[in-house]
């Protein structure tokens, strides 16, 4: 009986898979075929490579004729200052103090102060703008007030310098009694630089990445310490770029020292911080609006100004020395 049965089952088995065979209709039937989805088409943003071409040209182009409008007017107002100054430009230009009512002699005194003036701004702000940055993005509480200081530091650096130079008139020479002297104008200037060199700080401790951090404090130091040791040493250098901005905006003010620390005229170079001084930024401005004899002191005008340039071109070039130096190390 059991033979009997296993032949009849194997008989069935071999009928349904011939039918099967005969039909294979029947087993797309009772198995269906499992349905691909449809890619999606992926639509170009152009309908031609030709056009995207053309777009990417012309926006370059813009880009191109931007830097060289830009590099035109500087070369066109270097030129024209050189031109017109390089006869005035001398040795006895260049060591010696004013005479004759400024219409001869030198412009040494006013080199002199202009760097007293800039870099004594730059050892004033340049620490407490470090300083403050460091408070803002590692130390300070997110929140409304965060966002309303460093609103109100975006508005500061965009304040015309002639009210850093009444603030520093009231604050510096009227209210401390420091009279116009060289620690008032560097104290305005450094006022005036300050936030820039905020902003430019915080944004270079914003670019170190928060792995520093985060190996410094698994390997047990304090926060204080990876500040110190990790992440200053690698914000450093793009924090020069501030230090580079302040020089060359607190070099080249005016109104911010005609109140504070600039003289007309004086033969001595300062012996004492509450002297008053002598600026190549004043001095140009006063040979070319009040001079005794304005057209005869054209050479001389256009002479300081190249000279002026040249020193703020000189404090950039140390500045930029020293901070691919530090970034050459730090690889």
């Amino acid at each position: 009986m059991e033979m009997q049965d296993d032949r009849t089952l194997n008989r069935i088995h071999t009928r349904s898979d011939s039918t099967s065979l005969q039909n294979p209709g029947l087993m797309e039937e009772e198995c269906p075929r499992a349905v691909k989805p449809e890619k999606p088409v992926k639509r170009p943003l152009f309908k031609s490579t030709r056009r995207r071409r053309m777009l990417q040209s012309g926006v370059f182009g813009l880009f191109r004729a931007a830097a060289a409008l830009n590099a035109a007017a500087l070369v066109i107002i270097v030129g024209f200052l050189v031109v017109n100054g390089w006869r005035a430009i001398n040795w006895t230009f260049l060591t010696q103090a004013p005479t004759d009512s400024m219409t001869k002699g030198g412009i040494m005194p006013c080199i002199m102060g202009t760097i007293m003036l800039s870099v004594g701004a730059m050892v004033v702000a340049f620490p407490w703008g470090i300083a403050s940055a460091v408070y803002l993005h590692e130390y300070a509480r997110p929140g409304a007030g965060l966002r309303i200081i460093r609103l109100g530091i975006g508005n500061l650096a965009g304040v015309p310098s002639v009210v850093f130079g009444l603030f520093g008139l009231a604050f510096f020479v009227t209210w401390c009694k420091m009279g116009v002297s060289v620690v008032s104008g560097i104290l305005t200037l450094g006022v005036l630089i300050l936030p820039v060199i905020i902003g430019t700080a915080e944004e270079a401790l914003r670019a170190v990445p928060a792995t520093y951090r985060e190996a410094s404090l698994a390997l047990g130091a304090t926060k204080w310490q990876t500040i110190y040791r990790v992440v200053l040493p690698a914000a450093f250098p793009t924090m020069l770029t501030g230090s580079i901005l302040g020089i060359s905006r607190a070099a080249g003010e005016t109104a911010a020292i005609m109140f504070t620390a600039a003289v007309f005229f004086t033969r001595h170079l300062p012996t004492s911080p509450l002297d008053p001084v002598m600026a190549l930024p004043y001095h140009i401005y006063v040979l070319a609006t009040a001079g005794t004899n304005i057209e005869a002191t054209r050479p001389l005008q256009y002479g300081s100004a190249v000279v002026l340039i040249t020193l703020v071109f000189g404090m950039n070039m140390i500045a930029i020395y020293y901070r691919a130096k530090m970034r050459k190390v730090r690889r």
